[in-house]
């Protein structure tokens, strides 16, 4: 009977001629290298098999530091050379789902195998199998050095067909038109921002990754394919710091349009105010209940008053004109 990690973990075992893809067994799969020309990819999923990790590394006479490495399963981005195998620590992005959350990939790689260890379910290399799988291109005549390749490929282009999807930066006239600065749209705006905030990040650990892959020294492990990965990760970086400019900038001229139709109701309410208050001074004064205000007694007072107000109104009219006021 399959244990757990057994059930968890596939191998792809391939070269030039020929291939084989199943479930890992300890009895018969344990032996990563296989002495031959052909190279072997082990996928696990879970961290928490650790007496499995001893008898995959004790077996393979690996650098037992690979087990207080694996131990560490909030490690981060990191690439440690050990002896003839390199160890690679990825903090990784899962994007199938709508909310995304990070998991800690482990790449222990040599110059024919490539143990893979993800912390939960799920990936994005069924493309890489199939290409193994039907022979297409020149990854079955490659050692693992060109898989490793493949799968920072893969993430990077992961991580932009995501980001496109996810991060659409909308029209900012469109948006200052349609929207008004409520909770539920500066919780939005938040939101996007911290979609943003952590494909920067994720993007900023793999360029590390990558950067340091650059400078790797191990015998029978090629450098030269990872410059391109670099090129396109500093490109996906660019991108996404144009955004967040882009972002800030809309956020920016959205409150000042908002502010500026602030501007405009105030404006208008002190205009009205302004005509209002000599002509309330006038009604004040003739509200009084003196009885020897002499226009009271005049029979045209009413109408003289009123035209006073209307003369007042004008000339306030025509000066606010004059000042471009409105």
């Amino acid at each position: 009977m399959k244990t757990d990690f057994e059930e968890n973990s596939w191998v792809i075992n391939y070269s030039p001629d020929d291939y084989y893809n199943r479930k890992l067994s300890l009895q018969d799969d344990i032996q990563l290298s296989k002495g031959d020309k052909s190279i072997t990819w082990v996928n696990t999923y879970g961290l928490e098999y650790m007496e499995e990790f001893r008898q995959m590394v004790d077996s393979n006479g690996l650098d037992d530091f690979l087990l207080r490495l694996l131990l560490n399963q909030k490690m981060g981005n990191k690439v440690i050379v050990l002896e003839d195998q390199l160890f690679i620590a990825a903090r990784i992005l899962k994007t199938e789902h709508h909310n995304m959350e990070s998991e800690q990939m482990y790449f222990v790689v040599a110059k024919d195998f490539n143990w893979c260890i993800q912390e939960k379910w799920g990936d994005h290399f069924d493309w890489i199998r199939q290409r193994i799988f039907e022979n297409k291109g020149i990854i079955r005549k490659k050692r693992a050095d060109y898989l490793l390749f493949f799968i920072l490929e893969t993430l990077i282009t992961n991580y932009k067909d995501k980001y496109e999807e996810t991060v659409l930066m909308e029209n900012a006239l469109d948006a200052i038109v349609k929207r008004e600065p409520t909770p539920e749209f500066m919780f939005e705006v938040e939101q996007k921002k911290a979609v943003i905030q952590d494909f920067k990040k994720a993007s900023h650990g793999l360029r590390d990754i990558i950067i340091k892959l650059e400078r790797v020294e191990i015998k029978g492990f090629q450098t030269k394919y990872f410059s391109e990965l670099r090129e396109q990760i500093n490109g996906l970086i660019a991108d996404i710091d144009s955004d967040i400019m882009e972002l800030e900038s809309q956020i920016n001229l959205f409150f000042s349009v908002q502010g500026h139709r602030l501007n405009e109701v105030m404006k208008t309410l002190t205009i009205f105010s302004v005509v209002f208050i000599p002509l309330t001074f006038l009604a004040g004064i003739y509200g009084m209940n003196f009885e020897n205000m002499p226009e009271l007694k005049s029979p045209y007072g009413y109408f003289i008053l009123l035209g006073v107000m209307l003369i007042v109104t004008i000339i306030s009219i025509i000066i606010f004109k004059r000042k471009k006021w409105f």
